[in-house]
């Protein structure tokens, strides 16, 4: 045989072993993170999985996770300290966890689909609360739809533009083909030490819950068609958060805002400080000391915002 057959051999043997490691490695996050809620079918069409907690008649919230994420980080901690007293719909943003991806990636075609699926189980008005990437989800859909939205409760969210490019590693995997490649050899290669150091990062200066990463099982974000998806969502997050900027000063809905001050993630004073400036109704609680996780770290500060929110329209 010749050396460029052995090439070649080699080199397909490679992408073989890739495939079939990484597609392993997926199987099994899948069986230690399984569906757990219902895929609720929209009117047009659309499917997204929701979670529901608490008793029917409660006062009615909706959770939405953030990048990289699924219902699993919001039903850690957040979800079981809100169900006592609350109606609770998490929901996997489509293309993540158990909801399937659309076409259209635009944060304003996710929120959409999100609206319509939240309408199908829930017919009343709902309090929205989303966390980092999922505040500007929460954020949108008070721009799409104030009038059926109670509130806001934002957690470390994304909102306002910001200085600088998406990082290379990100760029990477939001680029066709090469993307998709280096998404399969994350997916196979990656070890789970250098995920568990990558999650910490994300909780720092706090450090990831004890139990926080089993449950949350960081893989099921690695699937290759995730991450892709993931890294697309992040590169054009920026622009636009500037498209939905202006229309920030008319929102008059209430809005609760929780936001640690040693967030590096989602900046402070980037986001949440320039949201309190552009909307009357926002309340801004500073959370010292904290970083990007609060709701697992200082879930009853979160608590809290929901109960203050709650307290305002029961005083309207």
């Amino acid at each position: 045989m010749s050396k460029a057959l052995i090439i070649v051999a080699l080199f397909l043997t490679l992408i073989a072993a890739t495939v079939l490691i990484a597609q392993k490695r997926g199987q099994v996050a899948m069986r230690k993170a399984p569906q757990t809620g219902e895929m609720v079918t929209t009117l047009s069409g659309q499917i997204v999985h929701v979670e529901r907690y608490g008793p029917e008649d409660a006062p009615p919230i909706v959770l939405i996770h953030g990048a990289s994420g699924s219902t699993y980080d919001m039903t850690f901690r957040l979800a079981p300290a809100l169900a006592d007293r609350y109606r609770v719909y998490v929901v996997d943003r489509p293309g993540f966890g158990y909801s399937p991806a659309l076409s259209d990636e635009s944060l304003a075609a996710q929120v959409q689909t999100l609206r319509d699926a939240i309408a199908t189980v829930e017919p009343r008005k709902v309090m929205v609360l989303g966390h980092s990437y999922g505040g500007a989800a929460a954020l949108e859909w008070a721009l799409q739809d104030q009038d059926n939205v109670l509130g806001l409760v934002l957690v470390s969210a994304a909102s306002h533009e910001w200085e600088g490019d998406p990082s290379l590693f990100y760029r990477t995997l939001a680029t066709p083909v090469i993307g998709d490649i280096f998404a399969w050899m994350l997916m196979a290669y990656v070890p789970s030490p250098v995920l568990t150091s990558e999650i910490d990062a994300v909780f720092a200066p706090q450090h990831a819950p004890e139990g926080y990463t089993a449950s949350f099982q960081p893989r099921l974000s690695l699937r290759p068609t995730t991450q892709t998806l993931n890294a697309r969502q992040r590169v054009t997050l920026k622009a636009q958060l500037r498209d939905m900027t202006p229309d920030y000063p008319s929102l008059t809905l209430p809005i609760e805002a929780v936001h640690g001050t040693a967030d590096t993630t989602v900046g402070l004073d980037i986001h949440a400080t320039r949201l309190d400036r552009d909307v009357a109704s926002d309340h801004l609680v500073r959370l010292e000391g904290l970083g990007h996780m609060p709701h697992q770290v200082a879930t009853q500060d979160v608590v809290a915002a929901v109960d203050r929110l709650t307290a305002r329209l029961a005083g309207r």
